[in-house]
């Protein structure tokens, strides 16, 4: 399975090349909060742009109901774009409507069109294919190439990411290629030790990649809101703490299934517990095993991994060579709740192994909390779509290009 790249385009000057980038950014207000996938862009977008190329690009960002609202607009991308990029940068006020049309039709060689919200048009995600490639085709229109490097959509079957594919010459821009070749090594040749570490809120969120990864991994450390319910079928109580009570029965399967393999499941030791989900509520750390005994009461939750814990996790990642890391381990946006995700953060950076951040959560944890990209092996643009493809799905982004 080889991907179709870039350099298959051969000579772009003067064509139109239909990008589909992933510009879902976090917003507040009209501020951008974390530029990494704009930023991860660019090298693609000046590679096109000096090539001559006409490059209509295309994204969604949030979830709207397929209909426009102001709140969803790409209109700071577009301005933080025409800041960045070595090239006029214009958005359009629609994705295929009269402004669109009008902006596609002026456009000169070495100019960007960005488009405005796809999801804006119901069409983008729809269930029926028939209304999905009448979608496409109208993006499609004037096009002479398409050029998929929205890694974070290739796990959709949708519009811009899979029925444009079939319509033009297409390809995977470098974005995309990188992080397959990347994602591929942490299941078929990653140097062991090999620890995985998973956190964020649910369980349930991350049981392929339990399930396909176990057998591949040394160590699989256990953090974040999803920890509690390892806890609890472990049989410790865990006060108001985050819990899928439907997971117990398979929590407690994966359990048995590591130490069966050898492998090591870590989970924490201690938990800082809070009295309520607010920034300034008043916190305690407990041990693991008596939650519930803390001055707060039986109410408290937990909300990070304690510094034992924390310490517990540095030490593997630093006996380690291969590293992959999906989920923060607390409410990293809370100061106080922040420490476990910091921790492990600072292990990776200063490891000299292969480390790779699992995208989503992770990557913006990483940033809010100071840390550069370039202090990790690599970062992923994707959070679904990488766990997607380490579970060992096929994305259907992927195989519209041929891999």
């Amino acid at each position: 399975m080889v991907l179709r790249t870039l350099d298959s385009f051969g000579d772009l000057h003067g064509k139109t090349v239909l990008a589909r980038f992933d510009f879902n950014v976090p917003l507040d207000g009209e501020r951008i909060t974390d530029e990494g996938r704009i930023t991860a862009a660019l090298p693609t977008l000046e590679r096109l742009v000096s090539a001559g190329a006409k490059v209509v690009a295309m994204s969604h960002l949030g979830r709207p109901k397929g209909v426009p609202e102001a709140r969803f607009s790409l209109a700071p991308v577009a301005a933080r774009l025409g800041e960045l990029v070595s090239a006029p940068v214009r958005l359009a006020g629609d994705t295929v409507g009269p402004e669109a049309a009008e902006a596609r039709s002026a456009q000169q060689p070495g100019e960007v069109i960005l488009l405005e919200n796809l999801r804006f048009d119901p069409r983008e995600t729809s269930k029926v294919d028939s209304e999905r490639v009448e979608f496409a085709k109208q993006l499609a229109e004037g096009a002479d190439v398409f050029l998929s490097d929205g890694f974070g959509v290739v796990h959709r079957k949708q519009a811009s990411v899979f029925d444009v594919a079939d319509l033009l010459p297409s390809a995977a821009g470098p974005i995309v290629q990188n992080e397959v070749e990347v994602l591929s090594q942490l299941t078929e040749s990653p140097a062991s030790p090999y620890t995985v570490i998973l956190g964020g809120s649910k369980v349930s969120d991350k049981l392929g990649v339990i399930e396909h990864l176990l057998p591949r991994v040394s160590a699989l450390l256990i953090g974040g809101g999803m920890a509690f319910t390892f806890l609890k079928a472990q049989g410790h109580e865990v006060g108001s703490s985050l819990l899928e009570e439907d997971q117990l029965d398979t929590v407690r399967g994966y359990l048995a299934e590591a130490e069966r393999l050898g492998v090591q499941l870590v989970l924490p030791t201690d938990i800082v517990m809070a009295a309520s989900f607010s920034a300034d509520t008043d916190h305690v750390v407990a041990p693991a095993d008596s939650l519930e005994g803390t001055s707060l009461g039986a109410s408290a939750l937990g909300l990070d991994i304690g510094p034992e814990s924390a310490e517990t996790f540095a030490k593997h990642i630093a006996d380690s060579k291969t590293v992959f890391w999906n989920g923060p381990m607390g409410v990293f946006e809370m100061p106080a709740f922040a420490g476990g995700t910091k921790r492990v953060a600072e292990a990776l950076a200063q490891s000299d192994a292969f480390t790779v951040v699992g995208g989503g959560d992770s990557a913006a944890a990483v940033r809010t909390l100071g840390f550069a990209d370039d202090d990790f092996s690599h970062i992923s643009t994707g959070g679904g779509a990488s766990l997607e493809l380490l579970e060992g799905k096929r994305l259907p982004g992927l195989e519209a290009l041929g891999w």
